[in-house]
């Protein structure tokens, strides 16, 4: 469970190592080798459409992310793609025509305000294609992810120069409405003292995604509550969402 949101090139360098391809990011390769072009917002450190050039995506791949240490990672393993630093609010894709735009990694939760959130969906809209499809994932609120994430839980990297690094997370509090606010905390490797960093996320529920969408013009396809295909349910743990422009 690591966001998008590294501003530095050690914590930027640990994310694959945290982040094993994994069912996910099969699902959203799927639709990239299906896609003439792309748009992948917050792409990271380009795991997907660097796989996607891989397995031979032959057209438009564009990753756009507002963190340069993550680009950094980006760039230097895929010089094939179009690597853009910025953020919705940012850039504008108006007349590019992308048959697909992807949110992944539950990137979408740090979209925490309601006008951070219309700006961005309005901006996806315009970047799409007629016809064109916005999927992306956001946690279940039913699920109650968070409440997992305690210090016992410990995960564990290793950086590039083959250093173990423990991480682990914990709750700042109880949820305030729809958002959750938590540390990271990273330990080991090349950080000489812990380092803490501290996020909110968002946990919409399905009703209110549904109107944030149907207020940018775009209307909900296909749904699923899990990475198989199951359906969204009280408690399953994701609501990932295919939608096109209305």
């Amino acid at each position: 469970m690591v966001d998008h949101s590294y501003a530095d090139i050690s914590l930027a360098a640990l994310y694959d190592s945290l982040n094993p391809w994994g069912p996910g990011d099969d699902f959203y390769l799927d639709r990239v080798m299906a896609a003439g072009s792309v748009l992948d917002v917050g792409c990271g450190t380009g795991r997907l459409l660097r796989g996607a050039r891989a397995d031979g995506h032959a057209g438009r791949l564009v990753g756009l992310e507002p963190a340069a240490a993550m680009l950094v990672q980006a760039r230097r393993a895929e010089p094939g793609v179009e690597w853009v630093l910025g953020d919705l609010r940012a850039r504008r894709w108006e007349g590019h025509g992308f048959e697909l735009a992807v949110m992944t990694g539950h990137a979408f939760q740090e979209l925490v305000g309601d006008e951070e959130l219309r700006v961005a969906l309005a901006a996806v809209r315009a970047a799409l294609s007629p016809g064109g499809r916005f999927v992306f994932e956001t946690r279940n609120p039913g699920a109650r992810a968070w409440e997992s994430w305690t210090p016992d839980r410990v995960h564990h990297a290793t950086d590039p120069d083959g250093r173990r690094v423990r991480v682990w997370h914990e709750v700042d509090g109880s949820p305030v409405g729809d958002r959750v606010t938590f540390t990271e905390t990273y330990e080991g490797g090349a950080f000489a003292h812990p380092r803490v960093n501290r996020s909110t996320l968002r946990f919409l529920a399905p009703d209110a995604l549904a109107g944030f969408l149907d207020a940018a013009g775009l209307e909900v396809v296909e749904q699923y509550g899990d990475w198989a295909g199951g359906p969204v349910t009280a408690t399953s743990p994701e609501i990932i969402t295919v939608a096109r422009q209305r």
